[in-house]
Formats: structure tokens, C-alpha cells, sequence
């Protein structure tokens, strides 16, 4: 039966060692077409060398709210849930950023689409995927697996959509609904959220009868990136954060 795979990851964050662990398993699998949900830059050192390698291996990327703030300049409100500690790690972070990333990256950030709608005909079977960073109308908005089922079947509702596809949260889940339809969380390749703290990403394998989400976690040199943040401007809460050093993942 023919079938098609596709690879979706977001939230790289910086984190170069971590991408290109994913990409070299996405390499492996045979995977040929991959997609990126945004959230190239901060926390870790490598903003220019993560939006670079988008860009030289041409892998469609759609904008995160972190791509948008660093390529327009725009201020950091502190979110209600941060620590006094992570926010001021974060307002560092991201001020590190705007200074380091080029003039030409930027602009590479800014003309990100807002999000990708796919298409994939297999056999008599269209399959619809719809690709956001955290919502339909917001790159910033924070869905869980613990939402209302309702919040996500509207949404599969208004793209008209088999599967819709986000980041942002850094904590993968899949989540099936009635008619083959799906809501997944990809997680995040770079700043892993979840307890173990690997590198995740997604496999969508479609045929004519189904298409099947699979979150993939992988190992990384964690401590290579937690080094490199501590001796870059970064500050150390992010080398902390990635070792999983008594840090909230709020």
C-alpha cells in the first residue's frame, strides 16, 4: 500500500546539537520531507547557525513568537507564570539574542508565513494538515493535553483540517478525535519541557485508509549545550533548566 511520511519538529530554541541530532534520525528513517514549526532563537548560543541550517537545507518554517519578537523588536512582557528567577533569565536571554542575530537572519525571521496548510493525495484519499506554532489566529497561546476537547476540534473545524500539528509548550501529546482526526503537540527539538528532556519531533505516516502521528524522542549532548550556555552571555538558569537541576517547567 502506498504511504507517505513527513517530519514535523519546533521550539529548536538555539540549540544547535539537539537539531542536528533530529535531522540525522530524520535522515536515517528516509524521511525526505520535514517541516518546522518556528521558535528558532533563544536560550541557547546558536541562533544564527539553527536559522542558517533552516535555511540551507530549505526546510519550510512558519514564525514563532519568539522568531516574531526577535526580528521586529518587540518588548518582553514578563508572563504571570515565571518565577522572579526565569524572568529575569529570560529578559537576558532575549536581549542576548536581538543583539546577536544578524541583520540578515532577522529578516529571514520576518517574512516566516504564520502557518502552513498541507495537502497529501494518497490514492483517492486527501489528507489535510494544518501546521501552527500554538494556534490558528496566535503564535502564543498555550494549549495543553489537559485542554477542553472542544478547544481543539473547533480549530480542526475552522482549517478543515484531518490533523493540526502546533509546538510552543514544549510538552508532545497526541490527541485522537472521531473521523480519523487527530491534534498533536510535536514538542520541542531544543528546550524539552518534559521530565526527560530529549530532543522530540514528529512522524505523520498517511495511506489511503489512515494517517498515524508518532512523537520520536531522541538523545542529545545535553551538557555540550548546557557548557556553551554557561560560558556564552546566556544566562546559566537555561544550562540548569536543560539538565533538569531543580528548575520549574512552568
Amino acid at each position: 500500500m502506498n504511504r507517505v511520511q513527513i517530519a514535523v519538529f519546533s521550539d529548536v530554541h538555539g540549540n544547535l546539537p539537539a537539531l542536528e541530532m533530529v535531522l540525522n534520525d530524520i535522515e536515517k528513517r528516509g524521511i525526505r520531507q520535514k517541516f518546522c514549526l518556528g521558535d528558532l532563537v533563544d536560550f541557547a548560543p546558536w541562533g544564527n547557525e539553527v536559522i542558517e541550517k533552516i535555511r540551507d537545507l530549505n526546510i519550510p518554517c512558519i514564525m514563532g513568537n519568539h522568531d516574531e519578537r526577535i526580528a521586529f523588536d518587540i518588548p518582553v512582557i514578563p508572563l504571570s507564570k515565571h518565577s522572579e528567577e526565569e524572568t529575569e533569565a529570560r529578559f537576558a536571554a532575549i536581549d542576548h539574542s536581538k543583539k546577536l542575530i544578524t541583520a540578515e537572519n532577522k529578516k529571514f525571521l520576518s517574512e516566516l508565513p504564520f502557518h502552513l496548510k498541507l495537502n497529501y493525495k494518497i490514492g483517492q484519499k486527501h489528507w489535510n494538515i494544518q501546521l501552527v506554532h500554538s494556534g490558528l489566529s496566535s503564535n502564543d497561546t498555550y494549549l495543553y493535553e489537559s485542554e477542553h476537547d472542544e478547544v481543539f476540534m473547533d480549530m480542526l473545524e475552522e482549517s478543515q483540517s484531518d490533523i493540526i500539528v502546533m509546538g510552543h509548550t514544549h510538552l508532545s501529546f497526541k490527541k485522537p478525535f472521531e473521523n480519523k482526526k487527530w491534534a498533536v503537540n510535536c514538542g520541542s527539538v531544543g528546550r524539552s519541557k518534559e521530565e526527560n528532556r530529549l530532543a522530540s519531533y514528529l512522524i505523520l505516516t498517511m495511506d489511503e485508509e489512515e494517517i498515524l502521528p508518532e512523537i520520536i524522542q531522541i538523545t542529545y549532548p545535553i551538557e555540550e549545550t548546557a557548557l556553551a550556555i554557561m560560558e556564552s552571555a546566556i544566562p546559566d538558569y537555561y544550562a540548569a533548566f536543560l539538565k533538569n537541576e531543580n528548575i520549574s517547567v512552568l
